[in-house]
């Protein structure tokens, strides 16, 4: 028998690989088990309740804490972030247009959608001073960010004794996500039992090439992109730090399919790779926001399908114009599973495809969704991480110090 503290001693990696393996076999084995599902629902759900409540105060208690005149990363991380994303909507298109897809559409219903770019940005903007108790309750980040930010300047000013009481606030917050994440292998076990027990193989056989050309764009930016960024940022080889997000950001968000429930788990990963609190407690959920590779990689592959499979001859500027589109309009995708696949119609109409055919592509993303969105969020959210610490190695390099990878 397995006592607690040895299960603890386990890396939480291997833990996770086990919850995979014993929930990919319950699913196939025993799929009417559907109680099992419900631990993945919980897992998930705990995140979520917690995550806006941990970047409000961490947020806050970051810049409480910060001295005037202390110098930031900001710029440089949202420079990044904005370049990655940008880079992998442009490889989308190369891909798009090396291995065309064609779609087989089906009946799908309409859907509420954005009704042009003008409309993502002012409901970015309407989110960001939105009610702060509501944007903690709705899981508005945006909202959630601003507000952070506004009172954590304010607090400033604040006496010693209130910024104590906001950093044990934070430090609470911090052990009991902690908590949470060391029940990853039962909520991953039961994730991947609904997964397997619902999806199961057989439906992607139709979607294959497009699953293909997506899974392998992300691929690409991810072991090939990204590096290329970080090694022009830190001028040192990047794949350490690369594997290492990957392996300990990367893997939990494709199982947990939520930028916005992966914060917490990049909080800790920054932690332990040594950086500045103060900063990454703004970049990550800042991330979790308006980093989104993935969904722009999404949004511009299946927007290109659609336009193959409708014989629309797509030129150059027409590919560039969508990958500025897709990289605005993934920046206001929300931080959610399938938060992308709305968008599409946005992208589809710079090519004046109708409204009910772009739904019938967003229906198609829904079908491959277990796997696209998995390895969207895993891109997504290893990503922050990445980019939050080739910023900070960044100046570490400026100020001869070692980076640690």
């Amino acid at each position: 028998m397995i006592s607690l503290k040895h299960w603890n001693r386990i890396g939480l990696v291997p833990r996770i690989i086990m919850g995979l393996a014993i929930g990919t076999l319950l699913g196939l084995f025993f799929p009417q088990a559907g109680v099992i599902g419900i631990l993945g629902e919980l897992f998930v759900g705990a995140l979520k309740a917690l995550a806006p409540l941990l970047v409000f105060f961490l947020v806050m208690d970051s810049l409480a804490q910060q001295q005037k005149g202390h110098p930031s990363d900001m710029k440089l991380v949202i420079l990044l972030y904005l370049a990655g994303t940008m880079l992998a909507a442009l490889c989308a298109v190369a891909a798009s247009f090396l291995f065309p897809s064609v779609l087989i559409l089906p009946e799908r219903s309409e859907a509420v959608v954005p009704g042009g770019i003008g409309e993502v940005i002012r409901t970015l903007l309407l989110g960001a001073v939105s009610n702060p108790i509501g944007a903690i309750v709705n899981a508005n980040y945006i909202g959630v960010l601003v507000w952070a930010v506004i009172f954590g300047l304010a607090l400033r000013e604040a006496g010693d004794g209130c910024k104590a009481v906001l950093h044990d606030v934070s430090a609470m917050l911090s052990t009991a996500i902690r908590w949470v994440i060391s029940c990853a292998p039962f909520g991953i076990l039961g994730l991947v039992f609904t997964t397997v027990s619902t999806a199961g193989i057989a439906s992607f056989s139709n979607y294959g090439r497009l699953i293909l050309v997506l899974v392998g764009c992300m691929l690409f930016v991810a072991l090939i992109v990204n590096p290329l960024i970080v090694f022009l940022t830190i001028r040192k080889n990047p794949y350490p730090l690369v594997f290492k997000c990957l392996k300990s950001s990367g893997i939990m968000a494709f199982f947990t399919r939520s930028s916005a429930a992966n914060i917490p788990v990049n909080m800790a990963l920054c932690k332990e790779l040594g950086l500045d609190e103060r900063k990454y407690s703004v970049s990550i959920p800042l991330g979790a926001t308006i980093n989104m590779a993935g969904a722009a990689i999404t949004i511009t592959v299946l927007t290109l399908a659609a336009a193959h499979t409708l014989e629309i001859q797509v030129d150059f500027g027409s590919a560039f114009l969508l990958s500025l589109v897709a990289t605005a309009a993934a920046c206001g995708s929300s931080g959610v599973a399938g938060g992308s696949l709305l968008l599409i119609p946005l992208a589809c109409s710079l090519f004046q495809i109708p409204n009910d055919i772009a739904m019938q592509v967003v229906g198609i993303g829904f079908v491959i969704g277990v796997v696209q969105d998995s390895c969207e969020t895993a891109l997504n959210s290893s990503s922050d991480v990445l980019f939050t610490a080739a910023a900070a190695f960044y100046n570490y390099r400026k100020e001869g110090r070692d980076i640690p990878i």
